[in-house]
């Protein structure tokens, strides 16, 4: 026992030191961001010269940024497609150096209908390595008390959904790196990488419930925050079968979990009956099973802006005052920011791995936009971003806008505010989904009902309008749309100057609710999540629709009728044109 303990602190120790060294050197690299940008081109570049691409791009001539943006456009997934494709089909060398090789291709997240692919070098690797490494170093200082050396759940998906023809699987990059952890870490996994191939959604759940509720868990990190309240809400419905399965050491034969994850977690199962009975007491002295109870967790670790904030309003009553930490901005192609403080969305950019250009909100769109370096924008104002990326991936446009809060040292510190394809401007209104969750957020505050999914889609008309679709919320007046809608509309005003203006105007009729048949909205969001992805734990619900006849799938759910809404809301029958709320 007292070999065990010196041989616990001296782990502890080489891991805060390890830490310490970690944060020094992300901390140098902010305060020299210029620098430690211009290396990176320079590198970024010269790596991949005498590739495909770079040989097209003229690689070899850029010595400078002024030359690279000379030679390389900015680009989209579009242009970048048939480079991929080719490295799909085995040709590696199409947009990497000689020595480079592919792991995996990653896949998008659900945001659009057909995947797209990135491919996962070891560099790349290495870089997404570092940026999960700084931003859970940070937070394990800064958490310390409460986090070292204790268990954790992550979520991950696969890295093998599909293969390409030349035998490289097709996937989660989650999967990939959970699969690769060293063991000193992956010992404080509670759940093992295999769990998930278990493609049915709840068997998932209660697998990772089942593994995790008996164990002295630390800190969860996942992306969204629907997946935190998911896990909760499954440890609390399948309370009584979960206790029972850790009390005899055994996972419910009744969820369809493969035989091969069976197998995998089969060691990980041993009787606990005092962790059953431990549940069993909570649950019986306080009438449900929850974590704010069971575990005492250091913090969560998921998505908080954009569109993940309304998701947190139900955190309390699920997780106390348990502090959350934002993940920061990183997609498929690459991590843009490393948040460094609880309890916001903003990051410090991560400039030792991706190179940055940014171009005004203003400007976006425009033929030749005005393109900045990272030192030259402006606290306060409102850009969307380019990606130059280890993945072979040269000014990407990420559709990724961004506001510049300030700066860390000469780094800059962004939020994420919504994907520039979120917006929907039938009048000219310009209306973003960031918009659209804030006015809701501030909706939900002031009418007292709890709205932790809708939707918001345009509908033509004379004049055109908006309409919100939503379950009913429970134990809400009989007046509960009117208010709602009204305090929405309201609020849409305050947050876009352009809406309140047509509005005003009579251009833009008022908001319409909608009131939708129970679990509508999550059977559509189940469907489009698994359409291209079986199990996608970055899936993020759309608020937004952004074109008129978006919304016919949920038009088809609606409990009434058009006419019958406006009924119900206190509106007069629609005649044509419709007027305006």
């Amino acid at each position: 026992m007292l070999l065990r303990s010196a041989t616990q602190y001296a782990i502890e120790r080489l891991t805060r030191l390890h830490a310490r060294r970690v944060l020094a050197r992300f901390m140098a690299d902010a305060r020299n961001a210029t620098a430690v940008q211009e290396r990176l081109l320079r590198s970024l570049v010269r790596a991949n010269a005498d590739s495909g691409y770079g040989r097209a791009h003229g690689f070899a001539s850029i010595r400078n940024y002024e030359d690279f943006i000379k030679h390389v456009p900015i680009s989209t997934y579009a242009d970048l497609s048939p480079w991929v494709d080719r490295v799909k089909s085995g040709d590696v060398g199409a947009m990497f150096g000689r020595g480079q090789r592919v792991h995996m291709f990653a896949m998008t997240s659900g945001t659009v209908d057909t995947p797209k692919y990135v491919p996962v070098t070891d560099r790349f690797l290495k870089d997404q390595r570092a940026g999960w490494t700084a931003f859970g170093v940070k937070a394990l200082v800064d958490h310390r008390g409460k986090c070292f050396m204790r268990p954790l759940v992550q979520v991950v998906s696969p890295m093998d959904e599909e293969w390409t023809k030349g035998g490289i699987p097709c996937g989660a990059i989650t999967g990939l790196m959970a699969g690769m952890q060293k063991k000193i870490i992956r010992k404080y996994y509670v759940v093992p990488p295999q769990v998930a191939y278990v493609t049915d959604v709840v068997a998932r759940r209660y697998t990772i419930m089942r593994l995790a509720m008996p164990s002295d868990i630390g800190w969860i990190v996942t992306a969204s925050p629907a997946t935190v309240l998911q896990l909760a809400r499954t440890g609390e419905t399948f309370a009584e079968s979960i206790i029972r399965d850790i009390r005899d050491g055994t996972i419910a034969r009744d969820q369809p979990i493969p035989e091969s994850v069976r197998a995998a977690i089969d060691p990980l199962l041993t009787p606990d009956p005092q962790g059953a009975a431990r549940l069993e007491r909570l649950r019986s002295e306080r009438g449900r099973l929850l974590p704010r109870d069971y575990w005492d967790l250091g913090f969560l670790a998921n998505w908080t802006g954009g569109s993940m904030g309304l998701y947190l309003q139900d955190y309390p009553e699920y997780f106390g005052n348990t502090p959350v930490r934002d993940i920061g901005l990183l997609a498929t192609e690459g991590r843009m920011s490393v948040p460094i403080e609880d309890r916001t969305p903003v990051g410090v950019a991560a400039v030792s791995s991706v190179f940055f250009e940014f171009i005004p909100a203003a400007e976006y769109g425009k033929e030749n936009a005005v393109v900045l370096r990272s030192n030259e924008v402006e606290p306060g104002r409102d850009y969307f971003i380019l990606l130059t990326t280890s993945a072979g991936f040269y000014r990407y446009d990420i559709c990724d806008c961004v506001r510049v809060v300030g700066f860390r040292g000469g780094a800059p510190i962004i939020e994420f505010l919504h994907k520039g394809a979120h917006v929907s401007s039938i009048t000219g209104e310009k209306l973003t989904e960031r918009q659209v969750v804030l006015a809701a957020e501030r909706t939900v505050a002031a009418v007292g009902v709890s709205v932790s999914s809708f939707v918001l889609a345009p509908r033509w008309s004379d004049p055109p309008y908006y309409r919100l679709y939503l379950e009913p919320p429970a134990g809400a007046s009989e007046d509960w749309s009117l208010r709602l809608t009204a305090a929405l509309d309201e609020n849409l005003r305050r947050v876009n100057i352009e809406y309140a203006s047509k509005r005003t105007s009579g251009r833009l009729g008022g908001v319409e609710a909608c009131p939708l048949a129970p679990g509508t909205i999550k059977a559509l969001d189940d469907e489009r999540a698994t359409r291209f992805r079986r199990s996608n734990e970055q899936f993020k619900h759309q608020y937004l629709y952004t074109s008129p006849g978006d919304d016919t799938a949920l038009a088809k759910n609606a409990l009434r009728g058009s006419q019958d809404v406006d009924k119900r809301i206190g509106m007069p029958p629609a005649p044509s044109p419709r007027p305006p709320v």
